[in-house]
């Protein structure tokens, strides 16, 4: 169970930002709308000591599924030594939603990944780019719709058949 203080902050955030709340294994996470993140960020650093922001990721469920994207962040505030989590839903092949990189600066790195890996577009980002692919890459490979590539495992029994079809370098 969580700590009474983190539930005491967790259920005046859940009124304020008509948000969802859940609990899973002792940490507490709320379900945000897109448009809510930067208000809630700034009040938890401003309002409850919420000093870092320590994760932003993303989860890819499928393209036929709504909402597709989910967009996690976690925060500690070393004064209260606790967590917090949030999670904003997000639909489509072209999710976009507010940066919070004006709230928590660490924010660029995490958010210039987002966009790299998974193609989720953070608004007013002052520098979003690829970081982890080459800058010429087309697409976004965390996605499940990305297209993988394949090389057929070679075995004993269909060495000869995978050679002749394998390309190498010409001499």
């Amino acid at each position: 169970m969580m700590n009474e203080e983190l539930h005491t902050i967790a259920a005046e955030l859940k009124e304020r930002f008509a948000a969802d709340l859940y609990e899973f294994r002792g940490e507490v996470s709320l379900i945000l709308k897109p448009e809510d993140i930067v208000a809630f960020s700034r009040a938890l650093r401003d309002e409850y000591d919420f000093e870092l922001l320590t994760e932003e990721t993303a989860v890819d469920y499928w393209p036929e599924q709504t909402p597709r994207f989910h967009v996690v962040y976690r925060w500690r505030s070393l004064k209260r030594n606790t967590i917090i989590g949030a999670r904003v839903l997000l639909d489509g092949n072209s999710p976009s939603m507010p940066s919070i990189v004006k709230v928590y600066l660490n924010a660029n790195g995490f958010e210039r990944e987002l966009w790299d890996m998974f193609g989720i577009c953070f608004e007013e980002h002052p520098d979003l780019r690829r970081i982890m692919m080459p800058a010429d890459w087309v697409g976004h490979p965390l996605r499940k719709d990305y297209p993988l590539g394949y090389e057929e495992v070679q075995f004993t029994f269909n060495f000869d058949e995978i050679d002749q079809r394998k390309p190498y370098a010409k001499e």
